[in-house]
């Protein structure tokens, strides 16, 4: 939620900015704060930083809630990219209900190490040759626009190489925590039964939903013209109030209708 939140948050920076990337809109606030003087806006905005976030195992996530992870990795994969934003997500589990079909047309970059029969290679290089890697490193790598597969070894590292590395990486400079990105969410979270009970849209999201027997978050979003989070929070409450039935795997869920007091 914080993710798409956040790239939302960017697009409308890049919009007033009148930019397409993060990039150029970079260069425009270094330009800015080259030309403010003391005491200006200008002179104390900062650039948007790069972002990666990294799913260690995505099967955990999908058991959740996969239909909306789906939805928020697809939206993510698609759009990040040019605010700044890039994904790595890895999974222990190839089934096509983790890596569904949305999920692997917006990651075109792909590698996958031994696997244990040709359904789970076709599943991530949609191709067979990863159930006869060797292990230990061996691996196939799929680059982005090119539809041929390279074979290459990742290199063995110990715990106390990273440690090494990590301490380094450390005496370099101070890591900079964004303590306010838990509060937004745990922020969010409190107030989430509240700020439905404000939102004006949240019955004719209802009506929208009875009506056409879906309950979708990217239909929300078409029909009403909210943000994902807003129409994600409309959906959770529909399913805590029983109108609509939980999230099961890739199956949509069910419909039940308001209920008569």
């Amino acid at each position: 939620r914080w993710a798409v939140q956040e790239m939302e948050r960017r697009y409308m920076l890049l919009s007033d900015r009148g930019v397409r990337n993060i990039d150029a809109y970079n260069r425009k606030v270094m330009k800015g704060k080259k030309a403010a003087t003391p005491g200006d806006d200008a002179a104390e905005e900062k650039g948007l930083a790069y972002i990666i976030l990294v799913i260690d195992e995505l099967a955990d996530l999908m058991m959740v809630s996969s239909r909306d992870v789906e939805e928020a990795i697809t939206r993510l994969a698609q759009m990040a990219r040019a605010a700044g934003i890039h994904l790595i997500i890895a999974t222990q589990r190839p089934s096509v209900d983790v890596l569904t079909g949305i999920i692997k047309a917006n990651f075109p970059a792909r590698i996958s190490f031994q696997v244990s029969s040709r359904v789970d290679s076709r599943t991530i290089l949609d191709g067979i040759g990863a159930e006869n890697l060797l292990g230990e490193g061996d691996m196939l790598f799929l680059p982005p626009g090119v539809g041929r597969l390279s074979r290459i070894h990742g290199a063995f590292i110990s715990e106390e190489e990273v440690k090494r590395v990590t301490d380094f990486l450390r005496n370099q400079m101070k890591p900079d925590y964004d303590a306010t990105i838990m509060e937004e969410v745990a922020k969010d979270d409190a107030s989430e039964q509240d700020d439905l009970e404000m939102d004006e849209k949240y019955d004719q999201a209802v009506e929208v939903v009875i009506q056409t027997g879906m309950a979708s978050i990217s239909m929300l979003q078409r029909k009403l013209r909210v943000g994902y989070n807003r129409a994600a929070r409309m959906i959770e409450m529909m399913e805590r109030q029983g109108i609509v039935g939980p999230s099961d795997g890739v199956k949509p869920r069910e419909v039940y209708g308001r209920r008569e007091d």
